[in-house]
């Protein structure tokens, strides 16, 4: 495992270093941010069958012979699954001259509206198809395809990509509390030897938490047998 360069990730919501490898491939973000984006746009339409199923507000009432009387009627949705699940046209976002986002309204976007951005964005730069359908499941799956992942993550606003799905997932795992499991590895870190690395289900790298550094499965494995050898070694 490399050591990460003085060249900082450009998503904010990351504290990696790009490594020699990403600097030569023309990344502006680094290779773990690109596999959490495709992690969460995988994720995207489970969230949303949670998501459906919370549509209607929880209602306060008493049981009396199997029916149940309500206090106050039942309302007719949740204000912030119905803004998740509204939908977005092709124009919701526009680029100012300086090539921002912009919004066209206030507070959250609805999942497809966060995505149609993206979407138009590289469809329109390498002049590519975009999906026939608006669906945040087909705008998920379009940019979930490894050729589209790779350029953007070499754009100057990939950062800004990383940071919006970020802010995205936070939303929506706030309302269905439908979120990847954390689990302790049984193994010492090889760079500061703490019993910290974290696996997290879908993740492609398996962190430290002491001193941040990131692991393969593979490098973790070779660790092993390298420690393994030297107790040998050390007993003989």
């Amino acid at each position: 495992m490399s050591d990460p360069s003085s060249t900082p990730c450009a998503a904010t919501t990351c504290h990696r270093g790009l490594r020699e490898h990403e600097l030569a491939n023309g990344q502006t973000i680094c290779t773990p941010c690109v596999h959490v984006i495709s992690v969460w746009l995988q994720e995207i339409p489970t969230q949303i069958i949670v998501l459906e199923g919370s549509r209607q507000r929880e209602t306060t009432g008493a049981s009396t012979g199997g029916r149940t009387a309500y206090r106050t009627a039942p309302l007719p949705g949740r204000d912030d699954v119905l803004t998740l699940l509204g939908p977005a046209a092709w124009n919701d976002r526009v680029r100012d001259p300086y090539g921002q986002a912009q919004h066209d309204q206030h507070g959250p976007l609805p999942i497809a509206g966060v995505l149609i951005h993206w979407v138009r964005l590289i469809s329109e730069d390498r002049r590519w198809n975009p999906p026939a359908a608006l669906a945040p499941q087909a705008l998920a799956a379009w940019l979930d395809v490894p050729r589209v992942l790779d350029w953007a993550a070499r754009q100057p606003w990939a950062g800004a990509l990383r940071d919006d799905l970020y802010e995205l997932m936070r939303t929506i795992r706030r309302i269905t509390c439908l979120r990847p499991q954390r689990r302790p590895v049984p193994q010492p870190c090889p760079r500061c030897d703490s019993l910290t690395l974290v696996e997290t289900d879908h993740q492609l790298y398996i962190d430290c938490t002491t001193c941040e550094s990131m692991y393969s499965r593979e490098e973790l494995a070779l660790a092993a047998r390298i420690t393994a050898a030297q107790l040998e070694a050390d007993a003989a």
